[in-house]
């Protein structure tokens, strides 16, 4: 297993990451997974002995009863690994049990520390954007908790480039603590984040943690044009992430199955090893409601693509360039840094 910098922090992580949204199985969590007690320790094991030195989870993933299996399952093992948690979510129906005001945040990392049984979370995550709490009063608020010695690291998730950046900036001009991690949605299937905020993080020194790398299945080699799944879901009903270019996402498929044979790999290596060689990229997030799948997906760690299977792929899957990217590879190319190259790359 490699282990790479978390952006600008001194903390190492393997370059897959356990998800435990497959935990619990409680309301609308139920169609993902509903894993156990006993199976999240045999899936840990399994993560274990490959390596993996970090485990992700989310307050509202089950109402909570993903963190507190992941408690229950690392009983006596806790400093073996990592644990990153995210706080955003509606947790209650009561008008202060969501967002990011100072109130919810300490409130649910009491809530969440409680339920995994310790006394402090290595990153934390703000898990969306707020846009009705300032940003002086969440970004304060965290500060507080590395001071306290409850959380380590900062990360944050589902931002556009813009609330990111000017969280960073607010936090700068006061000396607080600053994002280390970048939790977003990158995957074959949609490259979205190349617009913005892989070259931010890599301009800010943030690094990026994927989540759904295999875009919630879409990847694993299952789905193919013309031919019925045998289980999951059928593509019109995938609202995350959503599928806006069918023709694209099967064409997408076909390189990677054929690549996939050519290595002797599953086509879900393909798809995870394919991120791992993007730039920004520190770790990816795989969670599976089968250990087949999970042991599948762990096997991605051995596989290495040639710079002719990653141009292959960025071909297949380019993202169309939208303003002012367009604009700029037309007239500003000559003059790009590494942050600009990690959408205007070799394959376009």
């Amino acid at each position: 297993m490699e282990y790479r910098q978390l952006g600008r922090s001194g903390l190492r992580v393997s370059v897959l990451s356990m998800g435990t949204m497959t935990f619990g199985g409680k309301d609308q969590f139920g169609s993902l997974g509903n894993t156990d007690v006993a199976g999240a320790k045999r899936q840990i094991d399994m993560c274990l002995d490959a390596g993996v030195n970090l485990i992700d989870t989310a307050n509202m993933y089950s109402g909570g009863l993903s963190e507190e299996i992941v408690g229950k399952a690392l009983a006596g093992r806790r400093d073996k690994v990592l644990i990153s948690d995210k706080v955003r979510m509606k947790m209650g129906e009561g008008p202060n049990e969501q967002g990011l005001s100072r109130q919810h945040i300490l409130e649910q990392v009491e809530a969440s520390l409680r339920r995994l049984g310790t006394d402090h979370l290595d990153i934390y995550h703000v898990h969306e954007w707020d846009g009705q709490t300032p940003l002086d009063e969440t970004l304060q608020t965290l500060d507080s908790l590395v001071r306290s010695g409850k959380v380590r690291y900062l990360g944050v998730s589902n931002y556009t480039g813009w609330q990111l950046m000017k969280a960073l900036a607010v936090s700068e001009a006061h000396g607080w603590e600053r994002f280390v991690s970048n939790q977003v949605y990158y995957s074959l299937e949609s490259r979205d984040a190349e617009y913005e905020l892989v070259p931010l993080s890599l301009d800010q020194g943030l690094g990026v943690m994927v989540w759904s790398p295999l875009a919630g299945g879409l990847l694993s080699g299952k789905y193919r044009r013309g031919q019925q799944a045998s289980e999951g879901r059928h593509l019109t009903e995938w609202s995350e992430p959503p599928v806006r270019d069918e023709e694209k996402l099967y064409d997408t498929i076909e390189t990677v199955v054929d690549i996939a044979s050519a290595h002797g790999a599953s086509p879900a290596q393909i798809s995870l090893a394919y991120l791992l060689a993007k730039p920004a990229v520190t770790t990816l997030v795989v969670g599976a409601r089968k250990d087949e799948q999970l042991a599948d997906n762990l096997g991605a760690a051995e596989v290495a693509l040639s710079a002719e299977d990653v141009d292959r792929l960025d071909r297949v899957s380019a993202p169309y360039l939208i303003y002012p990217h367009w604009h700029q590879a037309a007239a500003a190319s000559d003059r790009f840094g590494a942050p600009d190259l990690a959408l205007h790359g070799r394959a376009r």
